[in-house]
Order: structure tokens, then C-alpha cells, then sequence
């Protein structure tokens, strides 16, 4: 029971997408369903299992009636609080925590089904299996931790699954404090410092509080291990909800790409309507005056019925005088015209450049999650090396091992820790501080006084492997010493 620990995972976000909504509370299409049994972690057969808490602690089936950004709203609509990006066209403001709750999985699987043999496998049929108590009491003590530290009235979904391979909770919470969103108050902190320091102390506390009563220890937060300690369905859901999220984002961009195109070909024929109508309304403004002229000088010289005239100039007057006031109009509409033109090319402009900013975010977010688990295989690789090597070293005869003498795994595997620690402080260029913990343990061999520094074409990796020979030197004098005693 002593290596049962407790799991907890922070993740927040700018809003929850439909997608997230009918992932946590299993109202899936029949498309996504195929999907998810497709992955081997989901069985539909346990799906029946799957509960939430609902105020009051209350045990209830998952309600699929109203989606989790629909409970946010009423949430929000209810207490009077706006929601900070309503009405942007892209979210800015991190309105969303989500807290998922577990532990180790065997002890997970034990609270949920006690002594029951589930199968795992992939296609098995549990219909047999119940839900026992345990998980439900369990739950409703991390429910209870949640609502004396963030306040049961944030929280907007409360979901047990049961159906995956290890049960878990998902908790919706809204970052609110005093009627308004205050992340940064609550989680973040004012720097990465704070915000890591809240996150151990949060793990902490859950242990103390809720898990030392069901036999977990505290472990260590998946937001204090980063990508070491995710499970392979972590680093799924990573990759496959962030993306998700970007996805979104972008195919809503392209939405209101398709709207803006749309507005600007009916904004051109408008000011190109317009730009007519000025020009035939300044042709009959022209001929108005040419005859209202004629007609003044007509009269003045006597030429002509003067009171024909003299209507006739009256009319004139009246005619030009309605011209000139449609001019007017017309001259202001097409100005209006012009800059709602500008602004919505300008706006297309920023709508297509952070479109593509978008799918560059996705790719990068891609590459970042590969990248991690590039380097838990690395991890894995080197351990795996270093455990093999002190096996077949252990079966090996002196004349064998003689051939490994001075090698950098040799090293590693003996003082990997202390070797690793020396290597990392000459790779950042503090040599005397490398010098003193290698002589502090022991160490100090490999001449630390000759000329070291890193040559203007070395890469990052060729340094890196200089530092770690270097370092391995360095504390090659302990490794000789421990063979002579």
C-alpha cells in the first residue's frame, strides 16, 4: 500500500470547447465512441459506472442535458458575472481550472471495483462488474477538499470515470473570487516561482487532507514532474485536447474569414453604388447651375417672358437645392462607406495572419509534446543502458571490465548523479563551482587547470558531450580510490 500515490494535475484554459464537454461527460457521437474504444482505454461496458457529484455531494448518473460551457453560463447568468470573453473574437482571459484527481492505478481499479476481476483487454465485456462505495466515498472527500479551498459554488462539473483504465476525477472549476475571475490571485501567483510553490503546497494539502486515510502516499504532481512522470494517456489528452482547442480556434477564424469576404464584396459594390451616385449626382449639380445661370442671365437682360422666368428660376433653385442636400448624403454615406471598407480588410488582414499564427501555434504544440516524449525515451534509453551494463558487469571477469576502464558509461553508472551535476555546471560555464563539488565529493581529478571553455563552432550537443567527459574526469579520482580500497 506504501507505493500507492496520490495524482493530481492543473490545467487551465480560456474556456471549454464541445468536444472537451462531451468527452467529459461521455455524450459522444456514435463516430467519437468508435474512436475512443478504438484507443484500448475506454470500455463502454463500464461506461454505466460513471458518476458525478452534484452541490450538496449528492451522488447522480452523468446529465448530458446541458453541456459543461452551458452549466458555466447559468453558473455565471445566475450570480450576475460576466464572462470576460464574451463577445471577443478570440478568448484571452483563463476562465477555466480543470483538476484531474486519481492515484496509482491498482489502487484506483481497488477503490472502484474492490475484489471484482475486471478485464482490461481490449473488446472484454464487464456488464458484470458494480461500482463499490469506496470510489464514491472517496470522491465525495475530494469533492469536499475542492469546495473548502475554491468554493462548491465554482464548480461547474464534478465527473467520475470509471470506464478507462484508471479511474479518475475531472473537476470543472471557474477561477472566481469576490464576483470576479481571478486566476492569477487564486493559482498562478505573480510569477512561476509562486505558481509552482502553490501547486506542491496544493498537492500536499490534498494528500494531508484527503489520501493519507486512503492509503496513498503524496507522490509527486504531474505539474511538479512535467513530462517525466506522464502516463501515455496524459501525453494523449495533451496532444490531442490542446490541438483540439487550436483547431477550434482556427476553424473559427476561417468562419469569420468566409463572413468578412462576404461583408467586404457587399462593402465594395456599396461604395462603388455610392461612388456613382456621387458622380451622376455632381453631373446634374453641373447642368442645374448651367441653367439656373442662363436663366438668371436671361432675366437680367431682359431677354425673354420675365415671369416664365422668373418660375423657371424658382424651379431651378428647388431642384438644385434637393441635389445638392442627395449630394451631401451621399458624399457622407460613401465616405462612411470607404472606412468600414479599410477597417474590414484591415480586419481580414489580422484575422488571416493570426490564422496562420494559429497553425503554427498547433504545429509547435505538436513538436513540444514530441519533443517530451523524445526525451522519456532518451531518459528510458540511458537508464536502461546503465542497468544492463552493471548487470553484464557483475557477470564480467577483471580482464573484461578492463576493456570498459575510463569509459563514460563506466562513469555513469557508478556516480551518473554527481557526474550529471559536475557536466551541468560546466555546460553553463561555472567551472570553479564544477571544480569545487568534485573535489567536495571526492573528486577533483581530470585537470581542472587546463584551458576550458566552449569553441565558437561547437554545437549544443558536442559541448554537452565534452562537459559530460569533463566532468567525468573530474570525478574519476573517487571512482580509483573506492577500486583500491
Amino acid at each position: 500500500m506504501a507505493n500507492q500515490k496520490q495524482v493530481l494535475d492543473v490545467q487551465v484554459s480560456k474556456g471549454i470547447t464541445t468536444a472537451q464537454s462531451n468527452e467529459h461527460l461521455r455524450d459522444r457521437s456514435e463516430k467519437a465512441e468508435k474512436y475512443a474504444m478504438s484507443k484500448g482505454n475506454y470500455d463502454p461496458t463500464r461506461k454505466r459506472l460513471n458518476f458525478e457529484i452534484a452541490p450538496g455531494g449528492k451522488i447522480h448518473p452523468i446529465d448530458t442535458s446541458r453541456s459543461i460551457p452551458k452549466r458555466m453560463a447559468d453558473i455565471l447568468s445566475h450570480r450576475g458575472i460576466k464572462d470576460p470573453n464574451e463577445g471577443l473574437l478570440e478568448p484571452k482571459y483563463r476562465t477555466v481550472v480543470n483538476i484531474i484527481f486519481g492515484g496509482s492505478r491498482k489502487r484506483m481499479q481497488e477503490l472502484a471495483f474492490g475484489t471484482q476481476q475486471v478485464d482490461f483487454e481490449k473488446g472484454a465485456d464487464n456488464t458484470r462488474i458494480e461500482r463499490k462505495r469506496d470510489i464514491e466515498r472517496w470522491a465525495k472527500d475530494v469533492y469536499s477538499f475542492v469546495c473548502g479551498r475554491y468554493g462548491e459554488q465554482n464548480i461547474a462539473a464534478f465527473i467520475v470515470h470509471l470506464d478507462e483504465l484508471n479511474p479518475h476525477i475531472h473537476c470543472t472549476l471557474l477561477p472566481i473570487k469576490d464576483s470576479r475571475f481571478a486566476y492569477k490571485e487564486i493559482f498562478a501567483g505573480k510569477d512561476k516561482f509562486e505558481y509552482s510553490a502553490r501547486m506542491k503546497q496544493l498537492h500536499t494539502d490534498f494528500f494531508a487532507e484527503v489520501n493519507t486515510k486512503w492509503g496513498m502516499s503524496r507522490g509527486t504532481s504531474i505539474s511538479e514532474t512535467g513530462a517525466r512522470h506522464r502516463t501515455t494517456e496524459e501525453y494523449r489528452r495533451m496532444l490531442s485536447e490542446e490541438c483540439t482547442t487550436i483547431e477550434d480556434n482556427i476553424k473559427r477564424h476561417q468562419q469569420v474569414l468566409g463572413e468578412l469576404q462576404s461583408d467586404i464584396r457587399l462593402a465594395e459594390r456599396r461604395v462603388k453604388g455610392l461612388t456613382t451616385m456621387v458622380s451622376n449626382l455632381e453631373k446634374q449639380k453641373t447642368e442645374k447651375e448651367t441653367l439656373l445661370s442662363a436663366a438668371e442671365y436671361n432675366l437680367k437682360e431682359n431677354k425673354g417672358n420675365a415671369a416664365e422666368l422668373a418660375i423657371q428660376i424658382q424651379m431651378l433653385e428647388k431642384e438644385l437645392q434637393g441635389i445638392i442636400r442627395q449630394l451631401a448624403d451621399k458624399q457622407e454615406k460613401l465616405q462612411t462607406a470607404d472606412r468600414q471598407l479599410i477597417e474590414l480588410k484591415k480586419d481580414m488582414g489580422a484575422i488571416e495572419e493570426r490564422t496562420e499564427e494559429l497553425k503554427e501555434e498547433a504545429y509547435q504544440y505538436s513538436r513540444d509534446v514530441h519533443s517530451k516524449v523524445d526525451s522519456l525515451f532518451k531518459d528510458v534509453l540511458l537508464e536502461s543502458v546503465i542497468s544492463e551494463y552493471r548487470n553484464a558487469s557483475a557477470q564480467m571477469n577483471v580482464s573484461e571490465r578492463q576493456f570498459f576502464d575510463g569509459s563514460l558509461v563506466q562513469s555513469i553508472a557508478e556516480r551518473g548523479t554527481e557526474i550529471m551535476h559536475c557536466a551541468t555546471m560546466l555546460f553553463l560555464g561555472m567551472v570553479d563551482d564544477a571544480t569545487t563539488f568534485a573535489e567536495s565529493h571526492g573528486g577533483g581529478g581530470g585537470g581542472s587547470d587546463l584551458k576550458w571553455g566552449r569553441d565558437e563552432d561547437e554545437d549544443n550537443r558536442a559541448w554537452a558531450l565534452r562537459c559530460m567527459r569533463m566532468a567525468s574526469r573530474m570525478m574519476r579520482s573517487t571512482i580509483g580510490k573506492k577500486s583500491k580500497r
